[in-house]
């Protein structure tokens, strides 16, 4: 016990001498404070606790609300579920689209969802053949480059109205499958209005569950020839007089392959850049909208792969797909440039002359 004490007394003259308060003093007042330190714990946790709940309680209320007012609306617009098609699961319905019979007879297809999309490309990126290929297919519609009307595209209060005269199933062409149609769409260019109004055309597309298909040329030295041979047709008009962007012969193809275009030099590398750069813009402008890249190299060299996951996009049964188009440019590329020589020299050292190497496609 004196032992105790005298340790005790110790400890009381260390305090003193060091201005701080005993070590047993010190631990006795941290236990007065631990009992309410825990309570306001118990009270946070508790707060925090009905907080998360009514958070989510409200969230569920909110969208419930809104697959009530989305099922309302269904008697005034397109989507419907009433009869042979009631066993729709009302969350498919903000991106799949139901037609009502009274409407549109769609036969043996009248329960089957509509798809909708919108293919994105530049000229002579293999656009032509690849919607070919795509309206081989029974059960898709895409309505081609109506947007080369310049009329169509003076406004976005003209491409509104338009897009949805396709959408509505109320567009009219040779790719029309109205009676059993699941996936409608159409093709559009880069350089048709699409970009220069790009915030409009993404909300309406975001809005009405529209999925996008990007196309694009990896090689754009491959893609300029092209351009430079479809322009010089478009004035010389070598097959009996009239010019063809697409061919179904392999005699026609002879004809238009035969022209070797000069490439302007200086033009070049800034018109390459250039594209890049569209590109870019427009995969960056529409990146969170439903949407898949294709490429035309891979096209020509794993069609079967290609096509079968573009039609597992559209929501279609994969099917063999079929086109009459037959390739103008299936030479070397040395043997399509009559500059070849300068060319090569040109790019020799940029980042442009992986285009010059290699196989063509793959």
């Amino acid at each position: 016990m004196q032992r105790e004490d005298a340790i005790v007394n110790e400890l009381c003259v260390d305090a003193v001498f060091t201005g701080s308060k005993p070590f047993y003093k010190e631990t006795a007042q941290r236990w007065l404070y631990r009992k309410p330190n825990l309570i306001w714990k118990l009270v946070i946790l508790v707060a925090l606790g009905i907080g998360g709940m009514y958070i989510c309680i409200s969230g569920v209320d909110k969208r419930v609300a809104y697959y009530r007012e989305m099922i309302s609306l269904t008697a005034n617009n397109e989507i419907w579920t009433k009869g042979p098609c009631s066993k729709v699961n009302v969350a498919e319905m903000f991106s799949l689209h139901y037609f009502r019979e009274s409407r549109l007879k769609r036969d043996e297809c009248g329960c089957k969802p509509t798809n909708y999309f919108v293919i994105l490309s530049m000229q002579r990126s293999g656009s032509g053949w690849f919607e070919a290929l795509l309206n081989s297919h029974p059960n898709i519609s895409s309505h081609g480059e109506i947007f080369s009307v310049e009329r169509r595209r003076k406004s976005v209060t003209t491409m509104i109205p338009t897009l949805s005269t396709v959408y509505n199933l109320d567009w009219v062409s040779s790719a029309s499958k109205n009676h059993c149609v699941t996936a409608v769409g159409l093709k559009w260019m880069l350089n048709q209005g699409v970009m220069e109004y790009k915030s409009e055309i993404a909300a309406y597309l975001k809005k009405n569950s529209i999925s996008i298909i990007f196309l694009f040329r990896r090689n754009l030295v491959r893609r300029y020839i092209s351009i430079l041979a479809n322009s010089f047709d478009q004035v010389a008009k070598q097959i009996n007089g009239r010019h063809f962007a697409h061919v179904h012969s392999e005699e026609e193809a002879k004809v238009l392959a035969a022209y070797k275009p000069v490439v302007n030099l200086t033009f070049l590398i800034p018109y390459l850049k250039r594209v890049e750069e569209i590109i870019v813009d427009a995969q960056d402008s529409f990146k969170e909208i439903r949407h898949m890249t294709v490429y035309y190299e891979d096209l020509v060299s794993n069609q079967k792969k290609e096509l079968r996951r573009v039609q597992k996009f559209l929501g279609v049964k994969p099917t063999q797909l079929n086109s009459q188009h037959v390739k103008v440019h299936t030479q070397p590329l040395q043997e399509q440039i009559n500059n070849w020589k300068e060319l090569e020299e040109f790019l020799k050292g940029t980042r442009y002359e992986i285009f010059l190497r290699g196989k063509d496609y793959g």
